[in-house]
């Protein structure tokens, strides 16, 4: 036997609780107990994004959402610039492309960022720039734009700011509203521990009305449409119901919680784990020190002369832990150690003592133990300690 652990970058790990509630007999999508979860739901997603706006839930991956911020407030031969140093920076370019908008790509390489410096002078270099279009947290690499600074140089001209938030929102600090986010998009099967099938979208007064004059097609991803059921405490189509009633539990788990505390919970894991892997010799991707790690993923550098491709797959078929290899031009090159959502202190250590296993074995060369010990004096020291009496379970 083999005991199973999800800990890719996404789809994540979904706690006991939330799978026993999505296993109950299904509930029709047009009453009025459905209705209490898309509106609870509609409320306390408000609370995770920061907004006095609306945040419109979709039956879809996130990717449906990213259309959905180019069809609705875009049209034909509109110019956008698009930030790019990933594979989810390059997919908002070519969701553009597909829609035939003038895109002009800000490229940086896997592993680099694209500063607000960078943005402020292709704005002006381009002033009939109808928006622009980046990730906050790009899962590839690892890496974390200044979502905060570059808001303030878009914010300053017509153009919208759209986010890709999708491995962010939940995980690291976000305030749509006083950051001046026009547009911010986020995955269920991220921060928010359900399954894949759910997407998340809100948008800005300024973006609705861009809204009014986008003349690109669209049916399915109305927004307006979404919106005006919404208001109706429904659904424009018929949805995803066992990932709602889902998402309505787990919403209730992060606020229960607090999201500040949920935020300093994945930046403790996310310290954890570069303190971790760094201490058997490991390198980070990224390397350069000007360039901010995201705390969803921790991205690894292959070690010379082992298979990149190995290291997921031993990790995964011979120990139980799934994690996820490079992207694009990084395959091969880097592994990346998931640790978003449902993930807590435990979790550490089962993967890096899976990550060490499989390293051993493919001969790379380390004192055995040492990650996971480093992980341990980590989370004695700087965890916080939870307020629980310890009682005698004597019989």
């Amino acid at each position: 036997m083999i005991k199973k652990f999800l800990c890719a970058p996404g789809p994540t790990a979904v706690p006991n609780e939330i799978l026993a509630e999505m296993s109950k007999p299904l509930m029709h999508h047009r009453t009025p107990q459905f209705s209490q979860i898309v509106s609870e739901n509609a409320e306390m997603l408000k609370k995770v994004f920061k907004t006095k706006n609306s945040v419109l839930t979709l039956t879809s991956s996130g990717t449906g959402a990213m259309e959905s911020s180019i069809t609705n407030f875009m049209s034909e031969g509109d110019k956008i610039i698009v930030l790019s140093a990933g594979k989810f920076g390059e997919r908002f370019a070519e969701i553009g492309r597909a829609y035939k908008l003038n895109v002009i790509e800000l490229k940086a390489e896997y592993g680099s960022d694209i500063k607000a410096s960078e943005v402020e002078k292709a704005l002006k270099e381009n002033p009939d720039t109808k928006g622009v279009y980046t990730e906050y947290s790009e899962t590839s690499t690892g890496v974390a734009f200044d979502i905060k600074n570059i808001a303030k140089v878009v914010g300053k001209t017509d153009a919208i700011f759209v986010i890709d938030g999708i491995t962010a929102i939940g995980a690291m600090e976000f305030e749509m509203d006083e950051w001046g986010v026009d547009i911010a998009i986020a995955g269920a099967q991220k921060s928010f521990m359900i399954p894949p099938g759910l997407a998340f979208i809100s948008y800005s007064d300024k973006a609705a009305e861009k809204m009014k004059n986008a003349k690109l097609p669209r049916y399915y991803f109305d927004l307006a449409k979404e919106k005006k059921n919404l208001e109706k405490q429904t659904t424009a189509w018929t949805p995803a119901i066992t990932l709602f009633i889902g998402l309505n539990y787990a919403l209730k788990m992060m606020l229960e919680e607090g999201m500040d505390n949920v935020i300093k919970r994945h930046a403790l894991v996310a310290e954890c784990f570069r303190e971790a892997v760094q201490s058997i010799g490991l390198k980070l991707f990224p390397e350069v020190p000007h360039v901010r790690p995201t705390d969803a993923v921790t991205a690894v550098r292959v070690p010379d002369g082992i298979d990149g491709g190995k290291i997921p797959a031993l990790m995964r078929d011979k120990y139980g832990v799934t994690i996820a290899g490079g992207q694009g031009s990084m395959k091969g090159k880097i592994f990346r150690l998931g640790h978003l959502g449902y993930t807590d202190k435990s979790d550490i250590v089962v993967e890096l003592q899976a990550m060490e296993l499989a390293l051993k074995e493919l001969g790379y060369k380390f004192e055995f133990g040492k990650s996971v010990y480093t992980a341990q004096k980590f989370i004695l020291e700087k965890f916080p300690v939870p307020q629980v009496e310890l009682s005698d379970s004597g019989d």
